[in-house]
Order: structure tokens, then C-alpha cells, then sequence
């Protein structure tokens, strides 16, 4: 990695960190209960930052980390680079990531290099259900608009590239008819495409109602192309999270009352307010979107945390498809394990 690189990686963290600071900052403010949690078992995540992290926050200002004895610390990632190779030689110990990366990695096909062995899983679902869409520039109005033009992603080889090349294939266009072009994570990938520096990208809702509120065009969903998908998925190292199983269901138990205090509409407006002040750069109006979207009774985030079994299916047969070096990957059960999620609904939050 030359020095322009990282110089690049070091501007997207700290931008994305202003995104999240305020979590932390509020926390430290109120006395996030540094008492209460002078015992507890630390814990570092990292995830990009997106109102998705919502209930991490909730879990964090409402103290529900405290009362399953955790001290959560949550960085943000400018990239998935930054995030897998972090995740797997230990700087953190969980992850906000789409499964493809976690199958990426364990199967020697992640675009950063690591230190240590790829021993890692998914062990809980996250997200939305008809998360992510093709969207473009005002001017590019159908697929054949597309040719010759740029398309931006995360990582070209890993994540939701794949997903991209698929649309495109379905849309009548090879791959040799775009060009695909590595920005870093969502917030990167949406004020590209606002700057029209790229033609098109994969945005996760709600940003892609942003996006078509400036003009830009909904070209197509990705659920509607794959059916099954899998997307974000939380995940963790094998030997870390034997290791320290009571805290992995202390987490997921408290992010689970995060979501039940979330989807309870009386705390609608608390909730929105909580938004605004960890992404301070969102219009209200847009914050009330944000709301309606992500916790749609029916299509909203993801509250068992469940992980679509044919939708990693769906993942695999497109990495077996695209990936390189090739491998025909089929054992879905090989990227997860969800012993600690059935161990945590089995007790009280």
C-alpha cells in the first residue's frame, strides 16, 4: 500500500468516525455509566457507518450493554478492507459486514491481506429485507444507459460486487461493458454518486431514498433479480467468541432490547432525536424516513436475527460463479453458527 493510500484510508476513518462520535461523546456526557460498567467485559465492534448501527446506539445510551455486563466500544470503517483484516487479526471482536465478506475471507478470496488465519463466522442476522438497489445518475435511465460507464463499489472482488455483476448480466450487459471502480462504504459510495463521480452504485435503504429525492434513478432491486439473498450479517472469531460466549449473548441480548425499545412507536420521537444526534447530517425530514423504512413492521430491520439460509445459498452461487481463484462453493453451513443466538433468546434480556 503506497503512501497515497494511506493517506486515503486515514481521511475516510476519520470522516466516518464523525458520523459516529456522537454515540460515544453522549455516553461519556451522561456518565454512560462508567460505574456501572467498571466491571464489565469489554467489547470492540466495528461497522460501517449507517443508520443501521441505530440499535447499537440504543443499546449504548439506554444502558442495555451495561445490564448484560458489557462495555461496548463501536469504530467505523471506511471500507471493508479496513474492517475484515480488523476483525480477523484482532483488533476487534465483532463485525457489521455482508456474509459474502465472511465467505470472502475464510475461503482465501478477501482483497486484504491478514495477519492471521481467516477463522471467522456469522452468528447472528442484521439488516432489512429488500436492502439494496441499483442506483443511478439522473441521465442513466435503463441498463443500456450504463455501457461505457462507471459503477462504483466497496471492493471489486468481495462484498456486493457480485450482486452488481448479476444485475448487470440480467440487464443485458457483460462485464467488460462497465467499469468498476472501488470507493469504500456507503457514505463514500453515496456522495460519489451525488458528485457524479461514477455513474451508479448498490445503496442499502434508506440511502437510496435520499438518492431519489435529489433526482437519481431506482434501476432495479436487488431482491427482485436474486429472490434469496443474504445480506448483513454480524460476525466474530471462532476461538473469541468460545472464549467469551457469556458476552457474545450478552451482546446479542442487548442489541435484541435495542430493537424491541426501537419498534416500540411511543419512543418514535426519542428515537429519531437519537438518530440525528449519531448522524447529525441527516435532515429531519429525511430522520422521519429513516424511521418509517427501518422499522416497518413487516420490512423493517431484522428483529430475530435470523440468517436466510437460501439467501447465503444465493451468495455462494455467486461467488462460486465470479470469484477468483474459482471454487464451487456449496456448504452453507460452513459461515455460521448460531449456538449463541439460540442461547440468548433462550434467556432473558
Amino acid at each position: 500500500m503506497n503512501t497515497k493510500q494511506k493517506r486515503k484510508i486515514a481521511m475516510l476513518f476519520w470522516t466516518a468516525a464523525a458520523f459516529l462520535g456522537a454515540a460515544s461523546l453522549f455516553v461519556a456526557l451522561e456518565g454512560g455509566g462508567a460505574a456501572a460498567t467498571e466491571h464489565a467485559k469489554p467489547i470492540s465492534a466495528i461497522a460501517f457507518p449507517s443508520p443501521h448501527n441505530w440499535p447499537i446506539w440504543v443499546a449504548q445510551e439506554k444502558g442495555y450493554f451495561d445490564r448484560n455486563g458489557i462495555a461496548l466500544t463501536l469504530t467505523p470503517t471506511p471500507n471493508s478492507e479496513f474492517l475484515m483484516a480488523g476483525l480477523i487479526d484482532g483488533r476487534f471482536d465483532i463485525a457489521m459486514a455482508g456474509i459474502d465478506n465472511v465467505i470472502a475471507y475464510v475461503e482465501g478470496q478477501g482483497e486484504a491481506p491478514t495477519k492471521e488465519n481467516p477463522d471467522i463466522f456469522a452468528f447472528m442476522g442484521a439488516g432489512n429485507h429488500g436492502f439494496l438497489r441499483l442506483v443511478t445518475v439522473p441521465e442513466v435511465e435503463n441498463y443500456a444507459d450504463l455501457k461505457g460507464k462507471q459503477l462504483s463499489v466497496d471492493a471489486v472482488t468481495t462484498g456486493y460486487a457480485f450482486v452488481l455483476r448479476k444485475l448487470l448480466e440480467k440487464g443485458g450487459l457483460k462485464f467488460s461493458d462497465v467499469e468498476f471502480v472501488s470507493v469504500g462504504g456507503l457514505q463514500e459510495r453515496f456522495q460519489a454518486l451525488m458528485d457524479k463521480q461514477q455513474s451508479g452504485t448498490l445503496l442499502i435503504s434508506p440511502m437510496h431514498a435520499a438518492a431519489q429525492a435529489r433526482g437519481f434513478n431506482l434501476l432495479a432491486n436487488a431482491d427482485d433479480v436474486l429472490g434469496n439473498y443474504q445480506g448483513t450479517v454480524f460476525a466474530a472469531r471462532r476461538n473469541w467468541a468460545k472464549g467469551n460466549t457469556a458476552a457474545l449473548v450478552g451482546y446479542i441480548r442487548a442489541y435484541h432490547a435495542a430493537l424491541d425499545w426501537l419498534y416500540d412507536r411511543a419512543n418514535k420521537a426519542e428515537a429519531i432525536a437519537m438518530l440525528r444526534r449519531n448522524m447529525p447530517n441527516i435532515p429531519e425530514a429525511f430522520a422521519e424516513k429513516t424511521y418509517e423504512i427501518l422499522l416497518h413492521p413487516e420490512e423493517g430491520m431484522n428483529r430475530t436475527g435470523a440468517l436466510n439460509v437460501k439467501g447465503i445459498e444465493t451468495v455462494l452461487a455467486l461467488r462460486s460463479e465470479y470469484a477468483d481463484p474459482p471454487k464451487l462453493l456449496t456448504d452453507a453451513k460452513k459461515y455460521y453458527d448460531l449456538q449463541y443466538l439460540e442461547k440468548a433468546v433462550d434467556t432473558p434480556r
